[in-house]
């Protein structure tokens, strides 16, 4: 099984580059699956209805979510109703939405997590003892999870803590893509963060002035994503559906608009 993992969407430019590229990007790698982060979709940031749409239609199977997942009020019902989109799996048992999906595709079984990290970010249920409640009752041991973190240490902590109890731990939140890819001892594909899809001449997708007033007067500043010099960045990741351990895992950066 080969799984295509794109990093943050950014806004309108960033799904226009989905538009674009996903579906060749699939057939070039021949990925049987795409799941894509797509918690800051919405211009400004969270997901809408019409860049969840916007996503699917572009090619992903999967969407997962992060620390805005929730902001937009008019996302709520999509999670409830369409189960391909999840949210972070520690957030209060109230929360509209699942942090799981399991993708059956009659040869094998996927099962896409989402957890956002603590440290830094908004307070929620821990993640490491949620991971370990989900995968007493996960069906399949081909598990993808999208830990969606801020801090370094702590993703690699959810790295080295899930190896070989899942098939990969893919990092996403920070917008920049690393160059630690690896699989661990143990048979865990790992990746401290996949980076975005949105403008790679910005500051995490964001115009680069505006970013720069902010940090250099600490005064607010309306944000605006900015567009052109696409970049998708994500990995490509090939699990043994057998055992459920990784086989490779390599990163990629799809320049667009050059």
């Amino acid at each position: 099984m080969r799984v295509l993992f794109l990093g943050d969407v950014v806004g309108a430019y960033g799904c226009e580059l989905l538009e674009k590229r996903l579906r060749s990007l699939k057939k070039y790698y021949a990925a049987d699956i795409a799941v894509v982060n797509g918690e800051n979709s919405a211009e400004g940031n969270g997901m809408l209805p019409s860049s969840v749409r916007h996503i699917f239609e572009s090619g992903a199977d999967v969407i997962t979510g992060g620390n805005h997942s929730l902001r937009r009020r008019e996302i709520w019902n999509v999670l409830e109703e369409e189960k391909g989109v999840i949210r972070p799996a520690n957030y209060h048992s109230t929360a509209p939405g699942a942090g799981v999906y399991l993708l059956d595709m009659l040869k094998f079984q996927l099962a896409v997590v989402n957890l956002q990290g603590q440290a830094f970010m908004d307070s929620h249920r821990n993640p490491f003892e949620t991971m370990d409640e989900l995968l007493s009752s996960l069906p399949t041991k081909n598990i993808l999870v999208d830990f969606h973190a801020e801090a370094t240490a702590e993703k690699l902590c959810m790295g080295f803590y899930l190896d070989g109890r899942v098939s990969a731990v893919v990092g996403t939140h920070t917008h920049v893509q690393t160059a630690d890819e690896r699989i661990l001892p143990k048979g865990t594909a790992y990746i401290t963060d996949a980076g975005m899809c949105g403008s790679f001449d910005s500051v995490l997708g964001v115009k680069k002035q505006l970013a720069i007033e902010k940090m250099r007067t600490s005064l607010p500043t309306r944000f605006e994503n900015a567009r052109g010099d696409g970049i998708l960045w994500g990995v490509v990741i090939e699990i043994d559906e057998t055992t459920g351990c990784a086989v490779s895992i390599q990163r990629i950066a799809d320049r667009v608009d050059r």
